[in-house]
């Protein structure tokens, strides 16, 4: 699948889902192998590359900019990634693994080699990598800052990120009281539970709809079915506020307008991250508005 195809895509799929396939942002052609592990007395790293959107934005944010020889596309895009500024003027990669070999990393951070060849690819080579995995909630996301800052050399960076974060969060209470909510995204895609959109719901007092449902993590629902389930409020990505394309369209439906909205960018919830402080308070804020 071509870069172009795969943003296309991601835009029809729910954000829950962007994590796990933005690691395919960079693709090889072997088996699985299981990456090495990064030992924590090894050198600071000099030519850090990632393979997917989640380790882009972790890099930017811990790493020293002359660190980094690589990100992928997305880390620039404003509408996937919450370092898009930050990474605009830093290398980026056009998604073969032969291209990332090229570059003669010291270090390789991506999404597990199960659902990436490419890092197979680079472990053959003997590169040290880092097998970086989904956060699906908030210990999920410290792990993974932890785990990042580790490797490129600065883990105080990593534990003042996470005080910056805790302290964002504190005093932030459960507005939502028990009310139901809905993460209702293009073409009637709705997250469920055990995601990090779910994570965070429960963070301000929400209940999720795909919960009381019986949904997984990844399910399409009518609009019938929606306007009968009436929840409380519906949380959507707030690039789809308008109607753009079909998949805007069953989103801003007239059966839905009576429920009130809770818009958050994507780009805030697509990977597990500081972005998660921002989502949280945006929640809490518009809750307490209505």
């Amino acid at each position: 699948m071509g870069i172009g195809k795969i943003h296309r895509y991601l835009r029809l799929v729910p954000c829950l889902l962007l994590a796990g396939m933005a690691g395919a942002g960079v693709q090889g052609a072997v088996p699985p192998a299981a990456p090495r592990s990064i030992a924590a007395a090894k050198p600071r790293p000099q030519r850090i590359v990632s393979l997917n959107l989640c380790a882009d934005q972790l890099i930017v944010a811990l790493a020293d900019r002359g660190q980094i020889a690589g990100l992928t596309r997305y880390a620039s895009d404003p509408d996937m990634s919450d370092v898009a500024d930050r990474a605009r003027s830093l290398p980026v990669f056009g998604g073969s693994a032969e291209e990332v070999m090229a570059a003669d990393p010291d270090l390789v951070i991506g999404m597990p080699a199960r659902r990436n060849s490419a890092i197979a690819v680079l472990a053959s080579q003997h590169y040290a990598s880092v097998d970086l995995k989904s956060a699906h909630d908030y210990a999920g996301i410290l792990a993974s800052i932890r785990e990042v800052a580790r490797a490129v050399g600065h883990p105080e960076r990593g534990e003042a990120m996470i005080a910056r974060m805790n302290a964002g969060l504190a005093g932030l209470g459960t507005r939502g009281h028990g009310k139901v909510a809905a993460y209702y995204q293009r073409r009637g895609y709705m997250t469920g539970t055990g995601t990090l959109v779910d994570d965070l719901m429960h963070r301000v007092g929400l209940v999720n709809l795909a919960g009381k449902l019986g949904k997984p993590a990844l399910s399409q629902i009518s609009l019938e079915e929606m306007a009968e389930a009436h929840p409380d409020f519906i949380v959507i990505d707030s690039a789809t506020r308008r109607v753009s394309d079909q998949g805007t369209e069953m989103i801003n439906h007239p059966i839905l307008q009576d429920i009130p909205r809770i818009a958050i960018p994507q780009s805030w919830t697509v990977c597990g991250g500081p972005a998660y402080v921002k989502a949280a308070k945006a929640l809490a804020e518009q809750i307490s508005a209505r």
